[in-house]
């Protein structure tokens, strides 16, 4: 008898509609409870975890060696290398754990926030929790299960997120953000480790670690560079302007980075293996990348200068009168949010090309016009300075340098720029009309509905005609249909 037929489960188009399920809810969850965190602590308790953030960010972006994205991209069976990645991911995030908690009283001292030093040593903690499921997160992604992760991410946010709130309420400060973001890590990991489709194992295959490292490596020393560049706004921020005033920073940030991380992150997981499985169809790599840019650019540019024209009126009505001052570096910070964006998936296509040394060159060649150009606008400038520094380097450096090398690995990026000038016309005329209606309607509430309600019909009519292109996404890894093994 014939055996039944299997279909292949979770193709790039499932995966990507299970993580952008994923990410509003999860981007919904934050931004509501963030609203209460930061009435309920205020810019000075909210800079010194901002503070803590960034070190164990810094610490997340090379703590694994960059091994775990191998097996996302690995054209055998990632079996082979699992154990060997996992001893690697874990020895290397002991380490870095470990060292990390020793050098906190300095780091702090350098941000201007020595308070924040027990804030850091509880939050850095989460670094070895992230090197344990470096593997089961990279294999779950490898095989589009974003349904799997759907749960892990909210069990993460919501846990997290609950406990920091009711921690906050009894006076814990900064700590209660700390504490909540550590335990949701912890609960994430073991999910991770029960949803990892191998089993979670050691091993040290010699034939294996050369190659591994070789791949890892560079794209470590990638993401410390990645880190610089992300993050060299915030550690001057601190260290120039003081930790409160990196509160101000990081909620404009945030706010900035949230409407074009809800499509953004989803496709940014799905994208290594989309463009990975494609590997031998260059024209159909540079076809994905083309639908990923033009859906992405419709369905976030109105949206993001809608913030930028409501700023004032967003800040001051969603966070309360004492945030005000976030509103002079959002409106900078969405030109930024907006490059940094197709520069993350220039950066997945070239590593997907096996080019993750001239992604090395282009973000290290880029920190050294940004360090520079921070100083001096957070000198001359303060926050709006700062601001203004960060989208003139991402929008003038580092987005021209991605392009550039991008179109010498032979994507074809004029069509592309014929697609976006539509996007780009209609979220500037809504920016505009943002902008208006906050300075000529007295009431904040109506203005924000008003230019919101314009957002999102003009989101809706951009995507409806970049329908062709949704479809092409839908189609890259569809389920398809092989025999079963007898």
């Amino acid at each position: 008898m014939k055996p039944p037929l299997r279909t292949r489960p979770n193709g790039a188009s499932n995966a990507f509609a299970w993580g952008l399920l994923n990410t509003v809810i999860s981007r919904l969850g934050t931004l509501g409870i963030g609203i209460v965190l930061a009435r309920v602590l205020g810019p000075e308790s909210f800079g010194t975890f901002a503070v803590a953030m960034v070190a164990l960010m810094a610490v997340l972006s090379f703590n694994e060696l960059g091994v775990s994205l191998a097996i996302v991209r690995w054209p055998e069976d990632p079996a082979k290398i699992v154990p060997t990645v996992n001893t690697i991911s874990v020895v290397g995030s002991s380490l870095f754990c470990t060292a990390a908690i020793f050098a906190a009283p300095a780091f702090t001292a350098a941000m201007g926030d020595p308070d924040a030093t027990d804030v850091v040593r509880i939050l850095i903690l989460s670094v070895f929790i992230n090197g344990i499921v470096a593997s089961p997160a990279a294999l779950l992604q490898r095989n589009f299960r974003e349904k799997e992760r759907l749960g892990i991410d909210q069990a993460n946010v919501w846990i997290g997120a609950v406990l920091s709130v009711v921690l906050a309420l009894t006076g814990m400060g900064a700590m209660a953000l700390a504490v909540g973001r550590l335990a949701g890590s912890l609960v994430s990991g073991v999910m991770f480790l029960v949803a990892s489709p191998l089993p979670y194992r050691f091993g040290l295959d010699r034939s294996q670690l050369g190659p591994l490292l070789r791949f890892g490596l560079p794209l470590a020393g990638t993401s410390v560079i990645f880190f610089a560049v992300g993050y060299a706004d915030q550690l001057t921020a601190g260290t120039v302007l003081g930790s409160t005033v990196l509160a101000f920073y990081v909620l404009a940030f945030n706010l900035s980075n949230w409407p074009v991380s809800i499509l953004a992150q989803p496709l940014r997981r799905v994208a290594p293996a989309a463009f990975s499985s494609l590997q031998g169809n260059r024209g159909g790599m540079n076809s994905a990348m083309e639908s990923i840019v033009v859906v992405l650019a419709a369905a976030t540019f109105p949206i993001i200068l809608f913030l930028a024209g409501s700023a004032v009126p967003f800040v001051e009505f969603v966070y309360g009168e004492a945030w005000v001052a976030a509103a002079a570096a959002l409106s900078w910070l969405v030109i930024a949010a907006m490059c940094k964006v197709f520069c993350d998936l220039s950066y997945d296509y070239l590593v997907v090309l096996g080019r993750s040394g001239t992604v090395f060159t282009v973000q290290a060649g880029s920190l050294l016009v940004l360090v520079p150009a921070l100083v001096a606008g957070a000198s001359w400038g303060g926050l709006a300075g700062l601001a203004a520094a960060q989208a003139a380097v991402t929008g003038c450096v580092v987005l021209p340098l991605y392009l550039w090398k991008l179109r010498k690995h032979g994507l074809a990026l004029t069509g592309i720029w014929r697609k976006l000038r539509l996007p780009i016309a209609a979220g500037l005329a809504t920016g505009a009309a943002a902008r208006i209606l906050a300075l000529t309607v007295s009431d904040h509430f109506v203005a924000l509905c008003t230019a919101g309600a314009l957002a999102v019909l003009v989101t809706a009519g951009l995507l409806y005609l970049q329908r062709d292109h949704i479809r092409e996404l839908r189609s890259i890894g569809k389920p398809d249909t092989v025999e079963a093994p007898v």
